[in-house]
């Protein structure tokens, strides 16, 4: 096992590091607001026989099957999120599933964002653990892994016709990727190794797909994390767009604040984010409680606020779909329960919080 530190190549990679930071002034105009969902369990869904019906307008249950996409795109939604792992114990979430899902977002005219997690399973900011066939690369072999997988994932969807708008490199990374070796908190740790990656996996993309709109993506749109920015801009991280999660009723994740302090935390936070590195912000996740009236109310509310924010450039719904106590078959094993944040009402039809989130902004 090679030893994880910075080698002739890191420091080749930073020198060569030019043009740091957020590479894209603002763009105030917002002529492609994003109304979008993650939808990445879809798949697995239809697959365990879950069905989806059209919205009723006499709030009763539809009886129409639908697809769910097309059940959402009536309702306004233009843009599709899909998560891609390495190597899943599942065939869910692969390059295969994402390219079959991709595949019929394309085909119905739907704008698309890839999330590439490198990691096997959930990458967020507590877990962002490394490839179980990474795990004995040194830095540099792990600089070429992010380069062949970024690369590999998007040239699946160029060989078949599919060019996706944005991508993720990384999943809610403000503790970094590939832990340990690009691992940080705050301003310690392995910045040099983390930013390199972003900025490895920048350049692959573009590779690629030259306009694609590169994002970094961080937790917890109301936390002001001027350091996070601050680093990655000193050793040499490369970013288009920044992206935000936002869960504004999970008071237990959010230090005990009520949904309105979430929502003007985050609304002043995303403000001076693009004000101060010049770059627009994408709210790539939110969720609310399903089937919940106070929701309606939370997700009404910060619509109507990131949609007045010149270079906020819109906002997608983690996991809409999912309803009626649903979990994916990795749950199981795991003792974890079902996703409450979807929606979708019991009956299968598109939630009120829906219809809000895709609506045309005032």
């Amino acid at each position: 096992m090679r030893k994880n530190k910075i080698t002739y190549l890191s420091a080749i990679l930073l020198a060569a590091a030019v043009l740091t930071g957020c590479s894209r002034q603002t763009e105030p105009t917002r002529g492609g607001w994003a109304k979008g969902a993650d939808l990445s369990w879809l798949s697995e869904m239809e697959h365990d026989g879950v069905k989806f019906y059209h919205v009723q307008s006499d709030n009763v249950q539809s009886t129409k099957e639908g697809d769910c996409l097309d059940i959402l795109q009536e309702l306004g939604m233009n843009s599709v999120r899909l998560r891609v792992w390495v190597n899943h114990s599942t065939q869910w979430s692969n390059i295969p599933d994402m390219l079959s899902l991709a595949h019929r977002a394309a085909d119905k005219g739907l704008r698309l964002m890839i999330d590439i997690h490198y990691s096997d399973f959930f990458a967020d900011p507590s877990h962002q653990t490394t490839p179980a066939a990474w795990a004995e690369y040194g830095f540099e072999e792990m600089c070429e892994a992010v380069r062949s997988h970024t690369v590999e994932v998007l040239q699946a969807l160029r060989d078949e016709g599919i060019e996706p708008e944005w991508v993720q490199i990384g999943n809610e990374t403000p503790n970094g990727i590939l832990w340990p070796m690009g691992k940080v908190h705050q301003a310690e740790g392995n910045w040099e190794q983390y930013a390199a990656f972003t900025r490895i996996g920048y350049e692959a993309a573009k590779e690629v797909f030259p306009e694609i709109t590169v994002i970094v993506h961080v937790d917890n749109a109301y936390e002001r994390r001027d350091w996070f920015w601050e680093q990655m801009e000193a050793y040499g991280g490369k970013w288009d767009m920044i992206g935000l999660s936002h869960y504004p009723m999970m008071s237990a994740w959010n230090g005990g604040k009520s949904w309105q302090e979430m929502n003007d935390s985050a609304e002043v936070n995303i403000r001076r984010l693009i004000r101060g590195l010049h770059c627009p912000v994408m709210v790539a996740e939110i969720g609310t409680f399903a089937n919940d009236t106070l929701s309606e109310t939370v997700m009404a509310d910060f619509v109507r606020r990131a949609a007045a924010i010149d270079s906020c450039m819109g906002i997608f719904y983690w996991e809409p779909e999912v309803y009626g106590g649903w979990r994916p078959a990795e749950y199981i094993p795991l003792g974890w329960d079902s996703y409450t944040m979807g929606a979708f009402t019991p009956d299968g039809q598109p939630s009120k919080v829906a219809e809000i989130l895709f609506a045309d902004p005032e």
